[in-house]
């Protein structure tokens, strides 16, 4: 990769997965450290759309890390917005997704790191800081969960499987989602709403949940989730053949995706 004259070396997607499971298991350590503090907690987009001290905190120790660390890569967090850089690498970095569940002490919260080259999301890392599970995946080498191989969920039919979802923070989004959620109930098994778009992805990549749809998300909410559940052997997509996006990431087991994925594109799922 060409920068200012000079050729600037990509590291290998393992290495970049080691990065990343660094610095979520170092963010995971201050979140853990401060998880029953008392905290400030503000708003964003909407009222329901909240940030503590401890999101911005998290998020200014991994941008630290990589601009004392990787200096000439680009970084998009979700907090501190856009880094450019000239490397050819970039860094997407959610540092508390399931900020909610944070405030709330539910512990179904999660750092989430992913590393992008050339376009293509090639490292990526997810860290409980409660469970201290590490999900990572490299691309072409397979998903982990601590030391053991991620396989994808169980082979069901659709009126047998239990699949994740989430809703946005604009109220008339989240009707929408709703109408889809509704209509889609009696043709599966049941629903689980738990609150990290990030966790929900690694569920379906060690087989927790059968699969899991959502709308309205940021890249730094499933760029690493997305790289765990398809190196775990998951179909992950948008819908009517797209790439996932904020219009709609879904995931499955291969089998399970053509019926489910199906039914949310009849259900007019992605639409607006």
């Amino acid at each position: 990769m060409w920068c200012d004259g000079l050729v600037t070396p990509v590291p290998s997607a393992s290495a970049l997965t080691e990065l990343a499971t660094e610095l979520a298991t170092g963010a995971g350590d201050l979140i853990r450290a401060h998880r029953h503090d008392h905290f400030a907690v503000d708003t964003k987009s909407t009222p329901t759309d909240v940030v503590t001290e401890v999101d911005r905190a998290a998020e200014a120790f991994i941008r630290s890390e990589l601009a004392r660390l990787r200096p000439d890569d680009a970084v998009l967090g979700e907090e501190a917005g856009r880094r450019t850089g000239s490397s050819g690498v970039r860094w997407f970095v959610d540092p508390i997704d399931g900020t909610v569940n944070f405030v709330l002490g539910l512990p179904q919260y999660a750092v989430s790191i992913a590393a992008e080259v050339d376009g293509r999301i090639v490292a990526g890392c997810v860290h409980n800081p409660v469970s201290r599970e590490l999900f990572r995946a490299t691309l072409g080498d397979g998903a982990f969960v601590g030391e053991q191989r991620l396989l994808g969920p169980r082979d069901v039919p659709l009126y047998r499987a239990v699949v994740g979802t989430g809703f946005g923070y604009d109220a008339a989004q989240r009707a929408r989602q709703a109408a889809v959620v509704a209509a889609l109930l009696p043709r599966i098994a049941d629903i689980r709403r738990l609150g990290s778009a990030a966790l929900d992805l690694c569920a379906v990549a060690a087989g927790r949940l059968d699969a899991y749809f959502e709308v309205g998300l940021n890249p730094w909410d499933w760029a690493a989730g997305a790289l765990i559940a398809r190196e775990a052997g998951c179909t992950v997509s948008g819908l009517h053949g797209r790439e996932p996006s904020a219009q709609m990431i879904a995931v499955a087991g291969a089998a399970l995706a053509r019926q489910l994925f199906g039914l949310l594109e009849e259900l007019g799922a992605d639409n607006p």
